[in-house]
């Protein structure tokens, strides 16, 4: 992501999208550069119009996601049943060995 934002930045500073000036702006930041990603978004962007490619995606509609049950919901509405399913067993097992007793 590091490398997509140095080259909005130069956009941005209506500067050109180059390796060099990719360099600098990780550099800057204090990050290392690797040559081979700054060659491939270089090569990537050559051509591209970043203005209609932001106008594109800022008004492209986003989908909203179907809201999913919590996870925390169902394990403990498991657990519960567990619990329950725990609960007859023993007493049925209480209630068997009374029988032997009484």
């Amino acid at each position: 992501m590091e490398y997509i934002y140095a080259a909005m930045l130069l956009h941005k500073a209506k500067k050109a999208i180059d390796e060099a000036g990719v360099k600098k702006v990780l550099e800057a930041a204090g990050l290392t550069a690797d040559e081979g990603r700054i060659k491939a978004l270089v090569a990537a962007l050559d051509g591209v119009n970043i203005d209609e490619a932001i106008k594109e995606s800022a008004v492209a509609p986003v989908a909203a996601a179907p809201a999913a049950p919590a996870a925390g919901e169902e394990k403990k509405a498991e657990k519960k049943e567990e619990k329950k399913e725990e609960k007859k067993s023993s007493e049925e097992a209480a209630a068997g060995l009374g029988a032997l007793f009484g």
